[in-house]
């Protein structure tokens, strides 16, 4: 069995106009999110074997945040340039090639590929809109990530910010 969990950057700023978008930081609520979300995943759920980052700034401060908060080994932290600006199909095929030892891996990317793959893999819940800093863990039948195919995950977990600090 493989566990797939994605994560949806924690909210970014967009005050300055000048920074290009893959160099926007998270604002002062994306923080507040990704601390609050990150320590309730630490105490509640299994470290991934796995995280793989897109390379954008406000995606790479949200994953290491987790990180510190599940004291995760870095090693197994793998920023990847191809999460940012990417598709639902690239990103599965993304996740395809990962290496069978790691029955979990955490992805923390951007919408709208969250989103799309998580109602493409999905069987049982269809997502509107995943917000900044949701997090989605399906899990699949499978022994080997090539084998990863829509509609094959079954909802293991959804949690978001609003539903925690609210």
């Amino acid at each position: 069995m493989k566990e797939l969990i994605f994560v949806r950057h924690a909210k970014s700023d967009w005050g300055n106009e000048s920074l290009k978008d893959i160099d926007r930081h998270l604002n002062e609520r994306g923080y507040d999110s990704a601390y609050v979300l990150s320590q309730w995943f630490a105490s509640k759920k299994n470290k991934p074997d796995l995280i793989l980052s897109s390379t954008a700034t406000r995606a790479v401060s949200t994953a290491l945040i987790f990180t510190r908060a599940m004291d995760f080994n870095m090693e197994r932290f793998k920023l990847d340039a191809r999460i940012y600006e990417t598709t639902w199909e690239k990103l599965l095929k993304l996740v395809q090639e990962t290496d069978d030892a790691a029955e979990s891996v955490m992805v923390f990317g951007h919408n709208p590929a969250i989103t799309n793959i998580c109602n493409e893999l999905s069987t049982e819940l269809y997502f509107d809109n995943i917000p900044t800093c949701g997090v989605i863990s399906l899990r699949f039948e499978v022994n080997s990530w090539k084998q990863l195919e829509p509609k094959k995950g079954k909802l293991n977990f959804y949690e978001y910010p609003k539903n925690i600090m609210d």
